[in-house]
């Protein structure tokens, strides 16, 4: 009577202890946000605001993803082991089961902790968006943010001007211009009507003849392509590399949440106890 008792005891349990997941992905976005603020500060980022990150070679890109698996390990590593070591020990006897469930506490933190970066990020996105458009807010989204980020070099100096033109703003020409350059990364490239169209907006909006505003134009358009093609080069690898750090994040998550589990079996300290010997709490 009492193992069926007992039997219904354990299989009444939760099998998930919410609170030692929220925890570990507290300390793994902890952890992860210290890094990487500190890989921002020295310039292992691969986007940047600045113009010259362009100028990066693709090594500097490369150093730039592995740092963010090494992010990934220390973050998931230390979320992963406190999550699984402070998971509420259960009635369940020690073995491939009790095992599992750790691990399985640890795969539960990184999707948390995914999650909330993610929410995290749209944020930070949509209030810099917003930031960053036109304040009259009629444009939207023909004011082409994304175009005028990249390409802010090239758009300052299509319109550079030696004299004094009082009249309306630019923003919308300059995003109607960043619309257009951003065709010459597609396969058709820019229309001669589009080409043809910007030359005469150089010409009377910097007061240059045409023929210097077509070379200023096919100079930018040159220069542009030259841009989008490293940017879209630098997305790619930064894409690949942080699915790289992800994934070896879930495995790291994984390991070090059973890891903390069987910790918490034995009652020893984690590995800072440098006697390098099991000791007992």
């Amino acid at each position: 009577m009492s193992d069926v008792y007992a039997a219904g005891a354990v299989g009444g349990e939760p099998y998930i202890d919410w609170r030692a997941v929220i925890g570990g992905a507290v300390l793994a976005a902890g952890v992860s946000f210290t890094l990487l603020a500190f890989g921002s500060g020295i310039g292992l980022s691969v986007a940047s605001t600045a113009p010259t990150w362009r100028d990066s070679s693709p090594w500097l890109w490369l150093l730039s993803g592995f740092f963010l698996v090494f992010v990934a390990l220390c973050a998931f590593g230390f979320g992963g082991y406190a999550a699984g070591r402070m998971r509420l020990a259960t009635r369940a006897p020690a073995g491939g089961e009790s095992e599992f469930r750790d691990a399985m506490h640890g795969l539960f933190m990184w999707g948390l902790a995914l999650l909330i970066s993610a929410l995290l990020a749209a944020v930070a996105g949509l209030t810099a968006t917003r930031a960053a458009a036109p304040s009259g807010g009629t444009a939207g989204p023909a004011a082409s943010v994304a175009g005028e980020n990249i390409l802010a070099s090239e758009l300052d100096e299509l319109f550079r001007s030696y004299r004094y033109t009082p009249g309306p703003n630019m923003e919308y020409q300059r995003a109607e211009a960043s619309r257009i350059l951003l065709k010459t990364d597609s396969r058709a490239g820019v229309s001669a009507d589009d080409k043809a169209y910007l030359t005469k907006i150089v010409a009377l909006r910097t007061g240059i003849n045409d023929a210097e505003a077509d070379d200023r134009v096919n100079r930018i358009l040159a220069e542009s392509k030259s841009e989008l093609h490293k940017a879209r080069v630098a997305a790619v690898m930064e894409a690949f590399l942080i699915a790289a750090a992800l994934l070896v994040g879930a495995a790291v998550a994984w390991f070090s949440a059973a890891e903390g589990g069987r910790d918490r079996e034995l009652g020893r300290l984690p590995v800072w106890d440098w006697s390098m010997r099991p000791r007992r709490l």
